[in-house]
């Protein structure tokens, strides 16, 4: 199994030169995947296609995510047109992060009307299906839902998907359409939200004829990494706080091991400088972890 190591880049429009340093050096430490959200409506924030093409272009080797990308306020076909650019600029270097859409009182505030949910589900998976139909070559697509009259496809196949779906028919839409889930809000496989979760995709994924273990689960995984052992490295609510670099590995290890974590997105925390954490992840935390699980 691959095991995917990455690193939540800041996103304020102030920090440009932070940010293209941190992406730097992520990728020479051999990080496997950059990460940037997707807020459109905050005006201080970078948009992440944008930050993300020019931060493949300094880089060789690491992939880029939006995580995860806001459909409402990126129409499907266009974003099919956007995958495959970046796929065929970074060399297979994009991995597509879906959301359905969260935060509708701002989205609207873009000029998009709010849907119903079951709708917003339903533009997501649809969204997955005209993805792949428009990637890789073949005959022209027409696609109903979204309007897509006689489409040519790309020549460029189509990236991996990566859902950050929540509610249960998201979840079953990842386990027909998905390649890999990012659990919201920070989860873990401790959560009961996760326990919860994951059943729901396996579910739908066999029911499809697909692998359960074809879906990676990939977790954005805030934390410290201190110098020092902490004497408690979860919160009284379970959540993960961060300790030494030995318990990172340890807590890692056993996330991959004993309950199939397939990634980790590392958002870091604290008051060490972006720089000093970021080398405790790539250089001491990333590669013991990969030592552990062989």
């Amino acid at each position: 199994m691959t095991v995917h190591f990455g690193y939540g880049l800041p996103a304020d429009v102030r920090a440009v030169s932070d940010i293209i340093r941190l992406a730097e050096q992520a990728d020479r430490d051999g990080l496997d995947i950059l990460s940037l959200s997707d807020h459109p409506y905050l005006p201080d924030l970078l948009d992440p296609y944008a930050a993300l093409a020019f931060l493949l272009g300094r880089t060789t080797r690491i992939s880029a995510l939006v995580n995860v990308t806001n459909l409402p306020l990126r129409p499907a076909p266009v974003l099919a047109r956007t995958a495959s650019s970046l796929t065929a600029i970074s060399n297979g270097r994009f991995v597509l992060g879906l959301g359905a859409g969260g935060a509708w009182d701002k989205i609207e505030t873009m000029g998009v009307p709010r849907v119903r949910p079951a709708e917003a589900v339903e533009a997501f998976e649809q969204a997955m299906i005209l993805v792949r139909q428009l990637s890789g070559g073949g005959p022209a697509v027409t696609d109903p839902y979204y309007g897509v009259t006689a489409l040519v496809p790309s020549r460029i196949p189509a990236p991996p998907i990566w859902t950050g779906s929540k509610g249960p028919k998201s979840l079953a839409a990842t386990g027909r359409q998905a390649d890999g889930w990012i659990p919201g809000h920070a989860a873990d496989w401790l959560t009961e939200h996760c326990r919860q979760a994951r059943p729901i995709i396996d579910e739908a994924a066999s029911a499809v004829g697909r692998k359960p273990s074809d879906i990676a689960t990939i977790y954005n995984f805030p934390g410290r990494i201190t110098t020092q052992p902490l004497a408690q490295t979860r919160d009284g609510d379970g959540r993960w706080i961060g300790g030494s670099t030995a318990q990172w590995v340890e807590e890692l290890t056993s996330a991959v091991l004993d309950h199939d974590a397939a990634g980790f997105t590392f958002f870091p925390a604290g008051p060490d400088s972006p720089e000093t954490t970021l080398s405790r992840w790539s250089q001491e935390v990333v590669p013991a972890v990969r030592a552990a699980i062989g």
